[in-house]
Order: C-alpha cells, then structure tokens, then sequence
C-alpha cells in the first residue's frame, strides 16, 4: 500500500509514502469533513490511496492572487 500525494492545481507529485500500516489520525485524514475526505481522497483497488494536497509553487501562487481561490485549475 502506498500513499501518493499530488497538487490538486498542477499535478505535481509532491511525495508518496510506502507503508503497510499507517493510521489516519496520523496523516491528520481525521481532522477533514466526510466531503473534504471525498474530494481529497480516493481509494484504488490495489489499496494505494491518492491525495489532493497544494505543491509550495501553487501555494505561493494563491497568495500572491487571492481571487484564484476561487478555481478549481489556474495552472493551464
């Protein structure tokens, strides 16, 4: 089982972590709301999880343009 992070904005793939036992409470998935949880985290059949996160480059996009906020993609 992996775990496969990547920019919800541009793609990037930010990080993975390889591990066989790894609790929620860890990796904070039990602070989200059940739709934040659905729009973050999706379950594929091999037991990886993919997670939508925010790379620092699109992070420091946002700040600079605040109304962006409002798009799903700004990066084409």
């Amino acid at each position: 089982m992996a775990i496969h992070y990547h920019c919800r904005h541009c793609g990037y793939k930010v990080g993975s972590i390889d591990s066989q036992s790894v609790y929620t409470e860890q990796l904070g998935f039990h602070q989200l709301t059940d739709t934040e949880r659905q729009e973050m985290i999706n379950y594929q059949q091999n037991g990886d999880v993919h997670v939508k996160t925010i790379c620092e480059d699109c992070q420091e996009a946002l700040e600079r343009n605040p109304d962006w906020h409002e798009e799903e993609r700004f990066i084409q």
